[in-house]
């Protein structure tokens, strides 16, 4: 249920006791990122932001929905202290590390295999508004802006586009309306990063597959691509030769 479940009052969320991210430590990303920006890598770093999971777990998912309906007083006033800390983290972290970063890269996960979580409308009430304040601590950085979602997030695509997002992540290519032919219409305007199948192809086809999928999604995508699994890591059933696979068809 978490611990808003039963929340129906504004005041309730302001008693909280929320936490102050100057108590963070950032020691240990800080010299994470430097070591990989000396090693000559590309490095896509910034807080996570994960804004909706942590609703969903204060709420329980089911209550964080149907209150956007019945109490949406409630549910802006828990985004708004949630995003609050976000937004400060956020600017500590990139204060220090944007100089060895490529990309402001963060993520929440708003699609299902099908469909968005949320309808197109409260995606715009309860989440755009904080998308956006999380984009722009990015932008003030000078980074470009990376955005991670799983699922079928097709629908709002075009409003990530406004909001900033420069580079879409991580192409879940088995998602309803996700495949690479129906992603292509953006590719004026986003950076696709992902896009090679992780629930299929790079666990059960064969290297041979894998190596012509690549090239078949660097032809349609063009150079606005990053060769990337479609979701953020290989998985232990992937074969060794998948993986290399992948490589060689990314560097062909």
């Amino acid at each position: 249920g978490g611990v808003f479940a039963e929340c129906e009052d504004v005041k309730e969320i302001e008693a909280f006791d929320w936490p102050d991210p100057k108590y963070l430590n950032l020691e240990s990303v800080v010299g994470d990122t430097r070591y990989a920006h000396e090693r000559g890598l590309a490095v896509f770093g910034g807080m996570w932001c994960p804004f909706f999971h942590v609703l969903a777990d204060f709420f329980g998912m089911e209550n964080y929905f149907c209150k956007m309906y019945t109490h949406p007083e409630v549910v802006h006033a828990a985004t708004e202290r949630v995003v609050d800390f976000y937004v400060r983290a956020n600017r500590m972290v990139l204060r220090e590390t944007a100089k060895y970063l490529t990309a402001g890269f963060f993520g929440n996960d708003f699609g299902t295999q099908l469909n968005l979580m949320v309808s197109p409308e409260c995606f715009d009430e309860f989440l755009l508004p904080y998308l956006k304040r999380i984009i722009e601590t990015i932008r003030e950085a000078g980074l470009k802006v990376a955005m991670h979602s799983c699922g079928a997030i097709g629908r709002v695509i075009p409003r990530l586009i406004d909001a900033g997002v420069e580079i879409l992540h991580p192409l879940q290519a088995q998602a309803a309306g996700m495949d690479a032919v129906s992603l292509s219409q953006y590719k004026k305007d986003l950076i696709f990063m992902g896009g090679v199948d992780t629930q299929r192809l790079l666990p059960f086809g064969t290297a041979r597959e894998v190596y012509d999928e690549v090239l078949r999604l660097r032809g349609l995508f063009g150079e606005g691509f990053i060769v990337s699994p479609s979701h953020e890591a290989l998985l232990p059933n992937v074969p060794y030769e998948n993986v290399v696979a992948m490589a060689e068809a990314a560097k062909a």
